[in-house]
């Protein structure tokens, strides 16, 4: 008798085990699956968003800051025949501030420097492939152009017009001249020991500089700012958003999700765009949830 009721008592024991650990399995899958597919406050899912970041489109032998002109026609059809569909600031903005939509599988295309060849090699690709890019910009590398006819890798203010009006790009802040990593700064970092104060007032009068010459240019205002190198602090938040920026772009390789949260669209994440690898590659892990 004894033994039969320590079977019974050892069966109910194994039972409610076997149900506890059901319990936990579920518990870690529902958690692992509201991480995976984060939803904002709203009750919608959040909108998984690529971002690639290209820098110079040339005939010259690929390297991680060079891709060809064929290769990147190669990239735009395959997001083409694969359903993204590229997106603009402003309908990034219209979605996150303002209740808008997004296409099912968007993705933004950015291209950092101000290169002349983003002009001459990309837009008839863009237009081609019905897309859209920011171009983010370094202020002296234009002041800078001779423009004279002579070879010169840099965009004149004459072409960043032309593509503001052809509809296909976005022109972005790239700092007026801090896009260096000599004299101790790395972009627009802050100096260890530098006074908050001195810091804010660098970086204030750099990219207030860019945004004038815009505006005196082009007659724009940028509200997409690009992180020189990818360096960042917190002390350049606050400056940038006052100074109007809505977007601000990094260098870390991992992929966003965006929410009707304003602040989601602050520091997104880029993959570069190396030439040294295929196309297929490279989406593979830029498409990567």
């Amino acid at each position: 008798m004894y033994r039969c009721c320590n079977i019974r008592g050892f069966l109910r024991f194994l039972i409610w085990l076997i149900l506890l650990l059901a319990i936990l399995l579920c518990f870690f899958s529902m958690k692992k699956n509201s991480a995976n597919k984060a939803v904002s406050r709203h009750g919608e899912e959040d909108v998984f968003l690529p971002v690639i970041m290209y820098h110079s489109i040339s005939d010259a032998t690929p390297n991680d800051y060079i891709v060809t002109p064929k290769q990147i026609e190669s990239d735009l059809k395959y997001l083409h025949d694969n359903g993204y569909t590229s997106v603009t600031a402003e309908e990034l903005l219209d979605y996150v501030w303002h209740g808008g939509s997004l296409p099912q599988k968007p993705v933004l295309i950015t291209l950092d420097d101000g290169f002349n060849n983003n002009y001459t090699n990309l837009l008839p690709l863009l237009e081609k492939y019905d897309a859209h890019a920011v171009v983010s910009v370094v202020g002296s590398y234009i002041d800078d152009n001779p423009n004279d006819g002579s070879f010169y890798p840099y965009l004149t203010w004459g072409n960043v017009n032309k593509m503001i009006k052809s509809g296909r790009f976005e022109i972005g802040n790239h700092t007026y001249d801090m896009h260096y990593m000599d004299g101790g700064r790395r972009g627009v970092k802050m100096l260890p020991c530098e006074c908050p104060d001195d810091y804010a007032e660098a970086v204030n009068s750099d990219i207030f500089e860019l945004q004038r010459l815009i505006d005196e240019k082009c007659g724009i205002t940028p509200i997409i700012f690009a992180y020189p190198f990818g360096y960042c602090c917190k002390e350049i938040v606050p400056i940038l958003k006052e100074n109007g920026f809505l977007i601000t772009l990094t260098c870390y390789e991992k992929p966003n999700y965006l929410s009707r949260n304003t602040d989601c669209l602050f520091e997104l994440n880029r993959y570069n765009r190396s030439g040294l690898y295929s196309t297929v590659e490279f989406m593979k892990k830029v498409l990567s949830k």
